[in-house]
């Protein structure tokens, strides 16, 4: 860290104190050579994602619109909403880890799904049917089968076996 006054590279810090809501932290420093004191904030630099959306637009990540879709999608279910916070947290951080910008908005889409299924089944067809955009009976069914035949590649608990769920799905219109 440059010295503010002098330029020079050596200082020593005197006090670290949280600062901004636990947000940075604040750091009193003094200049080994001029001896005079300065102050220096340390903040996580959170690099904007920008998400590439189904008509080819662009746009900047917003994590409200996640949590919003995922919100609708779990209305009326036990899903906690410390739990979907959870959820775009993961998703969030994910998105930073990576090591491209950008990424499309059906990544995400595909991401939350992910999330969902292990969470609440009916929260995942629920968001998926928006998501995939079903047109009808048959979309719904196709989820269906897929989630169950997903039930049936993990093992059960034991409050799953002695009360199984079943799908029945008739597509004869």
């Amino acid at each position: 860290m440059h010295c503010p006054f002098c330029q020079h590279l050596n200082n020593r810090v005197l006090e670290s104190r949280s600062a901004e809501a636990g947000r940075s932290i604040r750091r009193r420093r003094e200049c080994l050579r001029c001896e005079r004191r300065f102050t220096t904030y340390e903040r996580i630099e959170y690099v904007p994602v920008t998400v590439i959306k189904r008509s080819e637009d662009r746009e900047l990540f917003e994590r409200s619109k996640v949590l919003r879709g995922i919100v609708r999608a779990c209305e009326k279910t036990p899903v906690s909403s410390l739990a979907m916070e959870a959820i775009v947290d993961d998703i969030e951080a994910e998105l930073q880890q990576r090591a491209t910008r950008e990424v499309t908005s059906v990544e995400i889409g595909e991401m939350v799904l992910a999330k969902l299924q292990t969470v609440n089944e009916v929260a995942f067809v629920r968001f998926a049917s928006v998501y995939r955009q079903f047109q009808g009976i048959r979309d719904f069914a196709e989820t269906l089968s897929e989630l169950q035949d997903d039930q049936g590649d993990r093992p059960q608990k034991e409050s799953e076996n002695s009360h199984p769920s079943t799908y029945v799905v008739s597509t004869s219109l």
